[in-house]
């Protein structure tokens, strides 16, 4: 179980907390194909996120499960069914993804348009 920090400090604290959540690699990732695409499989979003190990996986989605942005859900059938979805958690930070998408656009266009040093 992850340690409820404690944000009460300062004015920058609001957004280490957002940050908090979504720290490393992966996880901005994850919510990024879970708000487009909705509820997916395992192994549907392994196959979005190029370069992630199952064992990453897991973890990351284990993590955003525990503070409440992901929904997990098991079926009870042979072979084992799990789907990930958003929480109303996670839905709520629609508009942050939105945001870091299109910025990320932005950049990769940028950088697609600037000159190549040589």
């Amino acid at each position: 179980m992850t340690k409820r920090r404690d944000y009460s400090c300062a004015e920058g604290c609001p957004v280490e907390a957002t940050l908090d959540l979504l720290d490393g690699k992966w996880k901005g990732v994850i919510l990024f194909h879970l708000k487009r695409d909705g509820t997916l499989r395992f192994n549907e979003l392994g196959r979005r996120l190029r370069g992630i190990t199952q064992r990453m996986l897991t973890k990351q989605l284990r993590e955003l499960e525990e503070v409440g942005l992901v929904d997990r859900r098991v079926y009870a059938q042979v072979p084992p069914k799990v789907e990930y979805s958003l929480s109303d958690e996670g839905r709520s930070l629609g508009a942050v993804i939105d945001a870091l998408a299109a910025w990320g656009e932005g950049r990769i266009a940028r950088l697609a348009a600037a000159p190549k040093a040589a």
